[in-house]
């Protein structure tokens, strides 16, 4: 099938402390239409951020598999873990790492990988480095985590009740 069709997903994610309140941004790039989304989270982390851009993003194109998309994101974290296929891999364990340890964010990579089609590529960008989408994404991220009222993250703030119970188990 030839289609030169392409969507860009720009992306980029903020938390300041990490953890602590967390924001993302993201551009999408499609048919010479551009969208800008932003959101955030009263408690989470940089890398929770960093996914949720890039999976809000494909959430958004999610009905166009017949489109190549190009995922942007400053995030080596997101980008090595899909393109080296270790998030895959822990799918496939059932979400342990190579040392049977937990895979951290197994709510948010289990999302991202059931929407990354074979046609969906992940793409490092140096951030801060006046890259012009990844620069406006990071403001929007920035922007996001600063507002007041933030709603829970829940994926972190359960894993994290989750680790707290079973370390209390232990005594």
């Amino acid at each position: 099938m030839e289609n030169s069709e392409k969507t860009e997903i720009y992306t980029d994610g903020a938390c300041s402390p990490n953890p602590g309140a967390g924001g993302y941004g993201l551009i999408i790039v499609q048919n010479s239409r551009r969208t800008e989304l932003s959101g955030g989270f009263r408690n989470t982390t940089n890398n929770r951020m960093e996914m949720m851009a890039a999976l809000v993003g494909l959430q958004m194109v999610a009905k166009d598999v017949d489109v190549d998309v190009v995922v942007y994101s400053d995030s080596r974290y997101l980008v090595n873990m899909v393109n080296g296929g270790y998030a895959r891999k822990w799918r496939a364990n059932g979400w342990r790492l190579a040392n049977r340890q937990p895979a951290l964010n197994s709510d948010l990579w289990g999302e991202l990988l059931d929407l990354a089609h074979d046609r969906v590529t992940f793409e490092w960008v140096r951030g801060h480095n006046e890259h012009p989408e990844n620069e406006q994404c990071d403001a929007m991220a920035v922007a996001a985590r600063l507002e007041s009222d933030l709603p829970p993250d829940f994926g972190y703030e359960q894993s994290r009740a989750a680790v707290v119970s079973e370390q209390l188990s232990l005594f």
